[in-house]
């Protein structure tokens, strides 16, 4: 399972996400939850440093490899 979203890594949405399924659905698991977010930082105003601070493609690919143990 991989969970994607532009917010902070704790606290968000896809943080709860992963608690639940990590509660109920462990055992079903081949491997971790996955949580790809936007970077720790305060979000810039410039265009190109809020493109570095959000998620991107190349991180969801290399997220579903590591699940994929690829």
């Amino acid at each position: 399972c991989i969970t994607v979203e532009e917010g902070f890594p704790q606290s968000g949405v896809g943080a709860e996400i992963v608690a639940r399924i990590m509660e109920n659905a462990f055992d079903y698991l081949d491997a971790p939850v996955i949580r790809i977010t936007g970077k720790d930082v305060p979000m810039p105003y410039a265009a190109n440093l809020e493109k570095l601070a959000l998620p991107n493609v190349a991180e969801v690919v290399q997220a579903a490899k590591a699940v994929c143990y690829r």
